[in-house]
């Protein structure tokens, strides 16, 4: 599934420079201290000013990375005495809809499924996207993104952070003292793995444990085997049900996910057996890679967030990542990504401007300056991202040779995408079928 986005990040590694940085005002999104309009600091919020008023924005994003969210912004509060009320939560799929259901929305929301968008979108609850907004927004983002926001021909949300999640978190040090080299194909990371379990050791760590979101983490395993084994157009099809969930096509690549995750061989390194993949959480999941108890970790580029303070990132770091191989390299370089759309359920002229604001470049330079978080907005400068990973990212996301594809579960319909594929993932680990698992999804697909 999705960019943290729908699950929860952490920026440990800088919130306590932030902490000293910013103070105690910034983290609360509090404007009371705010700037001179007309002082040099203001003059690229100039085309924002006269709207001020309160905006409230609703998302998944949670703790330290919520600080660096409300730091991102806090200037453009300043110079425009708009306050923005920022609330994360992790049962933000669920609340949202309740909130939106019983009339009580928030001004904005960050939603990181397309799926869940339309249905707000279907049900006219969202705010079309006004005519200023969409110049801002085709200036500034591929039409490929802009899409996945976009339902009945009718715009309704521009692209926030974004995610790569075809990576493999390992220890370059463990590798080189193994004489390991980091590999290319299935077949090679295959053999790496045989290599480690013939060792008594085991080469795989995962945790699929989310709160209400739990099994998420498993929906990526099979969306990039499903890039993997099939080609795009067959995943195109996957995700809007122009095949059956439970075709044959979809069950080769379950299979081929379970041969890693349900090896006993394999899993669950540092933590137990194959059924701890589901009490282990996602933030917990690699981090004995940290401590040699692991050897490699299958997540997004957003796992950089949970990795402990002090923590060396890079090829001869603590910890890197690796591109998640394909099972055939002639076949071409799928990449699976995601991340949050920003879209609101009111359209006063305070959101209307922090929406323009949120699509702009300067916004994407203020957010990217503090670290750990890539964008699909082309006004960004990329060398303002200096995370290791995140540079590994953006070449990704900038590779016109890679065939990206959003995150299937979270193109799905949420009742789907985010309800009953999340549960059978975690039915299946607990030893259920691939078919029947695949019926049950079959099942719930709405008619």
């Amino acid at each position: 599934m999705a960019v943290q986005s729908r699950r929860p990040r952490q920026a440990l590694a800088i919130a306590g420079v932030l902490a000293l940085a910013i103070g105690v005002g910034a983290c609360s999104g509090d404007s009371e201290s705010g700037l001179d309009p007309d002082s040099p600091e203001c003059a690229p919020y100039a085309n924002y000013q006269g709207n001020e008023g309160e905006v409230s924005i609703y998302a998944s994003i949670r703790d330290a990375e919520a600080d660096l969210l409300q730091q991102s912004w806090k200037q453009f509060e300043d110079c425009t005495g708009i306050e923005i009320n920022y609330e994360g939560s992790g049962e933000f799929e669920a609340q949202l809809q309740v909130k939106a259901d019983g009339g009580n929305p928030p001004d904005i929301a960050f939603i990181p499924q397309p799926g869940l968008l339309a249905r707000f979108a279907e049900a006219g609850k969202l705010k079309p996207m006004p005519a200023d907004l969409k110049t801002i927004a085709d200036a500034n983002y591929p039409a490929d993104w802009l899409k996945y926001a976009t339902v009945g021909g009718q715009a309704y949300g521009t692209p926030l952070g974004a995610n790569v999640k075809s990576f493999v978190w390992y220890s370059p040090k463990a590798f080189a003292e193994k004489g390991y080299k980091v590999p290319t194909t299935w077949a090679e990371m295959i053999s790496i793995s045989d290599q480690i379990a013939g060792d008594d050791q085991k080469p795989w760590c995962v945790g699929l444990e989310s709160g209400e979101a739990t099994g998420w983490p498993a929906t990526d395993w099979i969306e990039d085997l499903m890039l993997r084994t099939q080609s795009p157009e067959v995943y195109d099809q996957w995700t809007t049900h122009g095949i059956p969930f439970n075709d044959p096509r979809v069950v080769t690549a379950v299979d081929q996910a379970g041969s890693i995750l349900k090896n006993p061989k394999y899993v669950n390194g540092g933590y137990g057996d194959v059924k701890s993949l589901t009490s282990t959480s996602f933030q917990e999941g690699g981090l004995p890679i940290l401590q040699g108890q692991c050897w490699m970790h299958r997540q997004a580029n957003f796992y950089a967030n949970y990795l402990p303070e002090g923590t060396k990132i890079g090829p001869d770091g603590d910890i890197y990542a690796f591109y998640f191989p394909a099972v055939d390299p002639a076949k071409g370089k799928p990449v699976l990504g995601g991340g949050e759309f920003t879209v609101a359920f009111t359209d006063g002229p305070a959101v209307q401007a922090v929406r323009r604001y949120l699509a702009s470049g300067e916004y994407a330079n203020s957010r990217a300056a503090l670290g750990n978080w890539i964008t699909p907005n082309n006004k960004l400068d990329v060398s303002k991202v200096e995370q290791a990973v995140d540079k590994l990212s953006m070449e990704v996301l900038l590779d016109k040779s890679a065939v990206f594809r959003f995150d299937g579960s979270d193109l799905m319909p949420a009742a789907v995408g985010s309800g009953t594929l999340w549960k059978g993932m975690i039915d299946w680990i607990n030893g259920k079928d691939t078919k029947s698992t695949l019926d049950f999804v079959e099942g719930s697909w709405p008619q």
